[in-house]
């Protein structure tokens, strides 16, 4: 078995896994900053109930998330230790700020915000859900950094065979940078507000707590409606920006084998043959790749075969050529699923303008249901076509994949350890389920209950009666 291969597989399935995690920590935190804001400027008790209610989710994904994520770290020595010493220098930098300023900022303030409720005022708890919002952007911002400079290599000069960070600024504001943070950073926003508006939809449907639910209802689909959009609008310049600093990618997400006519198709589907490098049948919408590529109905983009041949000229003989299909196949994914959000967000927009929403019909709130799955679908396969599409470099036009891998490693331990970590991911996957649906099915007023203690005068009747 290929060792290269085998160390792709788990560095992309431990990924894939991890990143199911990430944004719905950036989102729930921020929609439960919201909601702890509207219960301290309104004064109204429902909207404390809903920041601990969603609180207990966040909570246990960032537990789940913070164990998943220690094992990305240890990949990179033990699978990628000849790319960790290429790029060691120039990664070390955005890293160690993201573990020791970022992590431990949302750390510190999670604890703040936990045990705080009944030992800090109103302004200053509403102060560290806040800075724990704040946290987890700053870490997506510094891991998007150390991602940028993969896909983009700016900041650095070469020595001794290695890079070594000169510009720590050009870093930061690499141009890759600056169109991939707030794509991503929508997406996670889009992806917490999906699940608090599936949830919530499910409840509405059961006849369940329907006050409650319909107002996180409100919350969450404004604010997935607007991410949704946001998520387009940057991934349209994010495609952009791929013309000029990557265009074999955005080839390859095309599937242009020839450099294409003047004003270019935009192709929906395809049948591809990457042997004999053609398409044997396509459906394609005219002017719209141009406009995509250019923001104007005119313009060529350039095909693989002529990017090939300018590559070889540039770094020597090999294939430069990515997997198409899943280069193609993922990135239409990725817009089918943002497509069907926004469509989602705008009925429930019009639901909740309307006053309808607890009266939407079944079929509408089963849709939501299954909408809590769109954003973790839009985000894989992104991630998928932006990592798959750079392929065969690690590093763009620095080192390759094959280059990167730990000289000494063999096929047979990294497939111990691609069970192993496989199997342990399936234990956290099974318990964070079971910790979501006991946690759900118990419902906010349920679990308000278990928080109360035990010598509360109120009973369950009288609780609710007050709430």
């Amino acid at each position: 078995m290929d060792p290269v291969m085998l160390a792709r597989i788990q560095f992309a399935s431990t990924t894939i896994f991890h990143f199911i995690f990430v944004p719905l920590s950036i989102g729930l935190a921020f929609l439960i900053a919201i909601m702890e804001t509207m219960y301290v400027v309104k004064g109204q008790e429902v909207y404390k109930k809903m920041a601990k209610f969603w609180g207990k989710l966040f909570l246990i994904n960032f537990a789940v998330g913070v164990v998943t994520g220690i094992l990305q770290e240890f990949q990179f020595g033990m699978n990628w230790s000849d790319y960790s010493r290429f790029v060691g220098d120039v990664f070390g930098a955005p890293l160690a700020i993201e573990a020791l300023l970022a992590f431990f900022l949302e750390s510190t303030f999670i604890g703040l915000w936990i045990f705080g409720w009944d030992r800090l005022s109103k302004k200053v708890h509403l102060l560290s859900i806040w800075l724990v919002s704040f946290g987890t952007l700053m870490s997506a911002f510094w891991i998007l950094a150390a991602n940028s400079f993969m896909q983009r290599p700016v900041g650095f000069e070469m020595n001794n065979g290695r890079a070594e960070m000169n510009d720590f600024l050009a870093l930061i504001t690499n141009g890759q940078l600056l169109v991939e943070f707030p794509h991503t950073i929508f997406g996670a926003l889009a992806t917490g507000a999906f699940l608090v508006a599936g949830v919530s939809a499910y409840k509405l449907m059961k006849k369940q707590d329907l006050d409650f639910f319909k107002k996180s209802f409100h919350i969450a689909i404004v604010v997935g409606l607007t991410t949704s959009i946001l998520v387009a609008v940057f991934g349209h310049q994010q495609a952009q920006y791929l013309v000029d600093t990557q265009p074999m990618k955005m080839a390859a997400a095309e599937s242009l084998w020839e450099t294409s006519d003047d004003p270019a198709a935009w192709t929906v589907i395809a049948s591809i043959d990457p042997e004999k490098q053609e398409n044997k049948m396509e459906l394609k919408i005219p002017y719209l790749l141009s406009f995509l590529s250019y923001s104007k109905f005119s313009g060529e983009v350039i095909g693989m075969k002529e990017l090939q041949a300018q590559y070889e000229q540039q770094y020597g003989p090999g294939d430069y050529i990515p997997p198409v299909r899943t280069t193609f196949w993922s990135f239409r994914i990725m817009v089918a699923a943002g497509s069907v959000m926004i469509l989602l967000g705008l009925y429930g927009a019009w639901l909740m303008l309307r006053k309808k929403v607890e009266h939407a019909g079944r079929w509408f709130l089963r849709l939501m249901l299954f909408g809590i799955s769109l954003p973790f679908i839009a985000n894989s396969s992104g991630w998928i076509m932006t990592e798959i599409g750079r392929q065969p470099w690690t590093v763009f036009g620095l080192i390759t994949t094959e280059n990167s891998i730990s000289p000494n490693v063999s096929a047979g331990s990294i497939l111990f350890s691609l069970i192993t970590f496989t199997a342990i991911y399936a234990v956290l996957a099974a318990v964070m389920a079971y910790l979501f649906i006991k946690v759900i099915k118990k419902g906010p007023y349920a679990a308000e209950e278990e928080d109360r203690p035990a010598s509360d005068p109120f009973n369950k009747e009288g609780y609710h009666a007050v709430s």
